[in-house]
């Protein structure tokens, strides 16, 4: 099964309490679909690079994953429609 990398951008001035819970339920939705989560982390509030939809700062979050193309499809889905999460790049690990 491919390896994927996702990091995804939650916006910093929504409460500390629905931030983790938005990230915990992304988390949840791979493992919903019967894929594993290798490893998850939070790395925290960081000042954006430039203003993301009038938001200058936000909280980072990076996990890696071993998923089929139809969770990441749905995974890109359900984020891209959360207005909670400013940005999400998802890259898929080369196989060594």
């Amino acid at each position: 099964m491919p390896k994927y990398e996702i990091m995804f951008i939650v916006k910093a001035t929504i409460e500390a309490d629905l931030v983790k819970k938005t990230a915990e339920n992304y988390k949840k939705l791979v493992e919903s679909l019967k894929d594993k989560v290798i490893e998850f982390k939070e790395l925290g509030e960081k000042k954006l690079a430039y203003p993301i939809k009038k938001e200058i700062n936000g909280y980072y979050f990076v996990m890696q994953i071993n998923a089929n193309s139809d969770t990441i499809a749905e995974f890109d889905r359900k984020i891209r429609l959360d207005e909670n999460v400013l940005r999400h790049l998802i890259i898929r690990l080369d196989e060594e």
